[in-house]
């Protein structure tokens, strides 16, 4: 499979990013992409949440949706959009951090609402509250495309092993982690903990990142990644906006599992833990 990572300063405006996302899809496919990967928040990102949330809607009216959707057809490509934010979905009255895989007919073959909420107060001063805008997602989601099970997730997940657990046991050989990471935090675990993902779970690993400085006054820290099951870094997209492109043999996954059989060695842990 040949990828097409984005990676992009995303704005507060959707129509401006829905673009931005089209003219990406576009050079994916000249390229010879088969599949685009997109950050967190790719459609609109926006702390002003007054301001955003004039911005924003449900799925059925999402224009950023629809238009990657139509592009996606177009071009016959797939494309992970890495995650929108989207209002009116729950009973709570609270938004949902969306990721969907679009096909290359532009229909969505999998939903995932990100589980882990960034709540935080950095040493930088610097304080984020997902939970007071969105809920959180209830379910695990992995997608079979032409090449690979894919497992679906968010950012902040990246940090909870027991996910990609469960994902590379349901069968993912690639783990997605589109991301808009803070700079303080992305100098300190992004690589680290993508790697340690690949590693642990014998996958490949997917992150599109956010990077630069955002209309919202926010900073991300980039460095969009491909990570191969062994832990090898294919692919690091640095601090500029851009389309990177990486070959992906899946078979690489299986050479690895057959050096360490992670997956099989697992055991079923007790809940109790002992101490003395």
């Amino acid at each position: 499979m040949r990828a097409a990572i984005l990676q992009s300063t995303s704005g507060i405006d959707p129509a401006a990013n829905a673009a931005m996302l089209v003219e990406a899809i576009g050079q994916a496919k000249a390229g010879g992409a088969d599949m685009v990967f997109t950050p967190e928040m790719v459609g609109c990102i926006d702390r002003n949440r007054e301001r955003a949330s004039a911005s924003l809607t449900d799925e059925a009216n999402d224009l950023v949706l629809a238009t990657v959707r139509y592009a996606a057809a177009k071009a016959g490509l797939w494309v992970h959009i890495g995650s929108l934010g989207l209002k009116g979905e729950r009973m709570d009255g609270r938004w949902v951090n969306r990721g969907l895989m679009i096909d290359d007919t532009g229909a969505i073959r999998a939903r995932y609402d990100k589980i882990h909420l960034f709540d935080v107060d950095l040493p930088d001063g610097i304080s984020w509250r997902e939970s007071a805008v969105y809920g959180p997602g209830e379910a695990l989601a992995a997608v079979d495309t032409p090449w690979a099970r894919m497992g679906l997730s968010i950012c902040y997940d990246l940090r909870f092993a027991d996910l990609y657990r469960r994902l590379s046991d349901a069968g993912a050989c690639a783990l997605l982690i589109p991301a808009a990471f803070t700079v303080p935090t992305g100098q300190a675990h992004w690589e680290t903990l993508l790697r340690a993902r690949a590693i642990e779970s014998a996958c490949f690993v997917i992150a599109a990142a956010q990077v630069g400085h955002h209309a919202d006054g926010r900073d991300t820290y980039g460095h969009s990644m491909v990570v191969d099951p062994w832990g090898e870094v294919l692919l690091n997209m640095g601090d500029k906006e851009g389309l990177g492109f990486v070959d992906i043999d899946f078979a690489r996954v299986e050479q690895v599992r057959a050096r360490i059989s992670v997956l099989a060695h697992r055991r079923v842990l007790p809940e109790r833990v002992t101490v003395t």
